[in-house]
């Protein structure tokens, strides 16, 4: 669906919007993509995790390396 919607003063513009099939189906597979393994070791075990998983993870240390818990954080993945 496409709405025209005021962006200042002298300009309008288009925004599309899902509708509710539609954005049942993105938050389907979204949840879908969270749930994907990667192979990036946990903080307590095991070799294999989800990327929300990992995600939570990461924000944890980053957290413990701003209220200088730990010396030094690095990030367990790299993004290109």
């Amino acid at each position: 669906m496409v709405k025209t919607e005021k962006l200042s003063r002298s300009k309008q513009g288009k925004r599309e919007y899902l509708n509710e099939v539609q954005t049942r189906e993105l938050t389907r597979q979204l949840n879908g993509y969270f749930e994907f393994k990667v192979e990036v070791p946990r903080i307590k075990h095991g070799q294999r995790q989800t990327l929300e998983t990992l995600i939570n993870e990461e924000a944890l240390l980053f957290a413990k390396f701003l209220r200088h818990e730990r010396e030094t954080w690095t990030p367990r993945i790299s993004v290109l």
